[in-house]
């Protein structure tokens, strides 16, 4: 897309086939082609965080979402990156054939987890990697494997070969909150997905993810994101399995919020 011939190809082309397609999508700067037809004026396009900024000042008519995997906008689907594409295609494969066909080439291509468009492109546990250099920088991807144990200060500290009393206080420094706050809020993340994409009851989804009752799932959900996890589910249950529910509110900077 560097190449200014090739790109002004591209968009001709791209222009000329869009009204006999049935699916138009993209995957990263491919962005950039679909955008210079103008084709994308008006709708919500997913970009990867680090061109965000870079789109919505080149194509201001675009509503421009920084974290999210994916976004369906009519015929046009849109995509962060490389691995967000695959989840994109995965998609793709469940509107034409169904969810266990999808969930079969998922397996095929030994993609760890099949993710909703609405997933955040930089989750918890990558953010937690990231910031971290210490012997903790792993915890996070192993607490997400085993949210349904003890998860307890106790648990973790052993887990980091620390006391309980020092793993708090180096947890917070380190990440800026504590360790029951960083896996309530891993659990809750979790339970959304489960909730948008299975059949499971409330109360099995609040159980698989760790927590000792349906009461205490329902006040933490209801705590963190302002609606019961029924409510949860009837919204976004429908939609988030094909691509992200459309948030119609914009920033002062262009930008759509995350909801």
């Amino acid at each position: 897309m560097h190449d200014a011939r090739l790109s002004k190809k591209i968009v001709k082309w791209l222009s000329h086939r869009a009204s006999a397609t049935r699916r138009i999508a993209t995957i990263g700067t491919g962005i950039y082609a679909l955008a210079a037809t103008r084709l994308l004026d008006g709708c919500d396009v997913a970009v990867h965080w680090r061109l965000a900024r870079d789109v919505a000042l080149r194509f201001p008519k675009l509503r421009v979402t920084a974290n999210r995997l994916f976004l369906k906008d009519g015929a046009f689907y849109t995509s962060a990156g490389a691995t967000a594409g695959i989840d994109l295609t995965l998609s793709l494969i469940e509107e034409d054939y169904g969810a266990r066909v999808a969930l079969t080439v998922a397996r095929e291509l030994v993609v760890y987890l099949k993710r909703p468009g609405g997933q955040e492109q930089y989750s918890e546990p990558l953010q937690f990697q990231t910031q971290s250099i210490s012997r903790l920088s792993e915890l996070a991807t192993w607490m997400l494997s085993h949210l349904h144990e003890d998860l307890s200060v106790e648990a973790l500290a052993a887990k980091a070969c620390l006391c309980p009393r020092h793993f708090s206080r180096r947890f917070k420094v380190e990440f800026g909150t504590t360790p029951a706050d960083f896996v309530e809020r891993l659990r809750l993340d979790e339970a959304r997905r489960r909730l948008s994409n299975g059949d499971n009851s409330v109360e099995n989804v609040g159980t698989s993810v760790g927590f000792k009752s349906s009461d205490a799932f329902r006040r933490a959900f209801e705590r963190r994101l302002g609606v019961n996890p029924s409510d949860y589910r009837r919204r976004f249950a429908t939609s988030s399995s094909s691509s992200a529910p459309v948030d119609r509110r914009r920033g002062s900077n262009g930008f759509t919020k995350a909801a």
